[in-house]
């Protein structure tokens, strides 16, 4: 191993150090604020294996992180099972409409494709807006209580620091999941997509067949995101599957930079920090926070990684 490497493997496991502390080390508010980072930087990792390996800017990822909202909801609401099963389901049932969606979108690329997500992304956030006997439309689904994670488990994950617990866990294998998918095989073809997708396809790859695949596995993680979202708020609601959330792992991926495994996670970090911090000086916090995101995508177009890689001696 390198010293580059070791130094990134302390600089990890210190990481998860002081996230496993979190509870300790910081104010309830931040227990809330570290869940939801964990969870939207998920979210934002899973967007990101379309956009930084393969390649596909999709401007409709909040068609399956509401998917997996819903059924979380309505699992819990109506049958009430064990935690975890809800967001197995929750993050199957993304996949599937993923697979849909994907069959249709990945025909397309550039523009073409980012509008054509953009399209069924709205329609998903039609249909749970406008299918009031299930989704509850505007008013969403609230009211649901939350199981422990397997059968027979007293664990009250109601309690902030246990669902902090869990989500941290659940993201941390899922973030492993994804780092190992992109450093296999089927991940090193897809970043050759991203570079010349008709050079690969003169090299015998099924472009379209790998380019669903990744838009696949990325509506499942996206999907189980949301499935982790909806009990945190207590609520799904519409706006989960409204295009502006679509546009925030977007920006999460672009801050943290789209070329690091971890950047969409420090992009989360960053998204929020800022939302929050502006919100206690205005109301307008939407103007201030466009300002200072348009500063560091034009001055940093590498992301906020790229530029601790250039002061540490990456690449430049």
């Amino acid at each position: 191993m390198t010293g580059r490497g070791a130094a990134r493997r302390v600089t990890l496991l210190a990481l998860l150090a002081v996230l496993a502390a979190w509870p300790w080390l910081a104010p309830y508010f931040a227990i809330f604020l570290m869940t939801e980072i964990l969870i939207l930087g998920l979210f934002a990792a899973s967007f990101n294996l379309l956009f930084g390996y393969t390649g596909l800017l999709s401007f409709g990822h909040a068609a399956y992180f509401g998917t997996g909202a819903y059924v979380a909801a309505l699992l819990l609401r109506d049958m009430a099972p064990p935690f975890l099963a809800v967001l197995a389901a929750a993050a199957v049932g993304a996949a599937v409409v993923a697979l849909v969606i994907g069959w249709f979108s990945v025909r397309l690329t550039e523009v073409y494709f980012a509008m054509l997500t953009l399209a069924f992304g709205m329609m998903v956030y039609a249909l749970v807006h406008q299918w009031r006997g299930l989704t509850g439309g505007s008013d969403g689904v609230a009211g649901f209580p939350l199981t422990a994670p397997l059968p027979g488990v007293a664990v009250n994950i109601a309690d902030p620091v246990n669902y902090y617990y869990l989500t941290l866990i659940l993201v941390a294998v899922s973030a492993y999941v994804l780092h190992r998918i992109t450093v296999s095989p089927f991940g090193l073809i897809l970043r050759s997509l991203r570079e010349n997708s008709e050079r690969a396809s003169f090299a015998g790859v099924p472009v379209r067949r790998y380019r669903l695949a990744a838009f696949v596995v990325s509506g499942l993680f996206s999907g189980l995101a949301g499935a982790l979202f909806a009990p945190f708020n207590r609520i799904a609601v519409p706006e989960m599957a409204h295009w502006t959330q679509s546009a925030e792992p977007v920006l999460m991926t672009i801050l943290g930079g789209s070329q690091y495994f971890f950047g969409p996670f420090l992009g989360a970090g960053v998204f929020l920090l800022l939302r929050q911090w502006i919100t206690s000086y205005t109301q307008e916090w939407m103007f201030f926070l466009g300002v200072i995101l348009a500063f560091l995508v034009v001055f940093l177009p590498r992301g906020l990684l790229g530029l601790f890689d250039r002061w540490l001696g990456g690449r430049s």
